[in-house]
């Protein structure tokens, strides 16, 4: 699937689908927001030729500015946040917003109703961003993270009826209408 840019907002920054060119600034990315558990070269090469994810990269006046890996499992109404990575210096400007607009419009395309995450119950400023973007916590996972620490789940219905995004079988099969 080829996308072309998203504008989402007038403070420049715009969301698009990451490239095979886009390796090395999302791992020097990645290596800025997580030092200690980032991905790897090969995590992020597999994420750009996945059929089942798909890489976003968030630009603000032209640079990288943030990224989100959102993944997929077959006939699954679920879409899973794997990473959301705002470089340091854009925190607080929208870039993490956009991404996640970004990534449920693409859920939605996907059929599926709901995104989830999870996030180190330590960081109070991503957890207050989900929050406000409508993302609810419904579990947690002890020891999740490299440092023993907690991750909250959150999730978000992105489509109001769950019939709306099933797998079309599927929904003939629950409607018994087809097409």
């Amino acid at each position: 699937m080829r996308t072309a840019a998203i504008r989402l907002s007038p403070s420049s920054i715009s969301v698009r689908r990451g490239t095979a060119a886009d390796i090395d600034a999302l791992l020097a990315l990645e290596g800025r927001v997580f030092p200690d558990n980032g991905m790897s070269r090969r995590s992020v090469r597999g994420f750009l030729s996945s059929k089942t994810a798909v890489v976003l990269i968030a630009e603000r006046d032209g640079w990288i500015a943030g990224c989100g890996v959102l993944l997929f499992r077959a006939e699954s109404p679920v879409a899973r946040l794997y990473s959301l990575a705002v470089d340091p210096e854009n925190c607080g400007c929208g870039v993490a917003r956009a991404v996640l607009e970004a990534a449920e419009e693409i859920a939605l395309m996907r059929r599926c109703h709901t995104v989830r995450l999870e996030v180190h119950a330590k960081n109070t400023r991503a957890i207050a961003c989900y929050g406000k973007a409508g993302y609810r916590e419904f579990g947690r996972i002890p020891r999740y993270y490299g440092d023993k620490g907690t991750a909250l789940r959150f999730e978000k219905r992105v489509a109001p009826n769950p019939v709306a995004a099933m797998p079309a079988a599927r929904l003939s099969a629950v409607t018994g209408r087809t097409g």
